[in-house]
């Protein structure tokens, strides 16, 4: 049989043609090979996540539970608004503690926020910045992992369109929820950040 080199054994191990016995990979590695090609089963996700879409003014909060076998449970949202005459430490202030008084009591898992891609300016960036500051701390706090997602590839994972509007995001939540009243969109986008989360994870 021709020489062949460490590539070429690997490929015919793992194809099932012959290898030079005297060189014959040890079953030990082909085995952890012929693992590492075979694609990994996902593992549902099971636990609390704590969906955030952060706005200064306008929080949205979604608090999930998700188990195997069953569809998600939506257990708490909220949309944190505070009113324009108030400062902004005032908001960030306000964000924080209800970013908090989510986590209180119930055993959340993970916290999901909505990334920010595209702002009109610098000062706008500054203030999403600043609300995403103060809902990141709230779970840092308590140890809690914190993930972030792109406004695209939630709406992938959630309604199947990276294009969709707020609206449809909407809709979708809340048939995936079973929810019956209407949520407020800032709600259905924090829901559909933990959807995303609990969709794409991989633990």
């Amino acid at each position: 049989m021709a020489r062949m080199n460490v590539r070429q054994m690997w490929a015919a191990k793992l194809a099932g043609r012959p290898v030079p016995a005297a060189v014959a990979l040890p079953r030990a590695a082909a085995e952890s090979a012929q693992a590492s090609l075979r694609v990994r089963a996902r593992v549902p996700f099971a636990g609390v996540v704590l969906g955030i879409d952060p706005s200064l003014r306008g929080t949205g909060l979604a608090l999930i539970e998700f188990a195997p076998g069953r569809a998600p449970v939506l257990l708490r949202c909220q949309t944190v608004r505070v009113a324009a005459k108030h400062s902004m430490a005032a908001a960030l202030a306000e964000i924080h503690r209800a970013v908090t008084g989510f986590l209180e009591g119930r055993p959340v898992r993970h916290v999901a926020l909505e990334q920010t891609i595209y702002v009109q300016n610098i000062r706008t960036a500054q203030i999403l910045g600043a609300a995403r500051g103060a809902a990141i701390a709230a779970a840092a706090l308590r140890d809690l992992p914190v993930f972030e997602y792109p406004p695209l590839r939630v709406k992938q994972a959630v309604v199947g369109a990276g294009r969709a509007s707020k609206e449809q995001m909407a809709r979708t939540v809340m048939a995936l929820l079973g929810h019956g009243r209407t949520l407020a969109l800032d709600e259905a986008d924090a829901a559909g950040v933990a959807l995303c989360h609990a969709f794409t994870w991989r633990g």
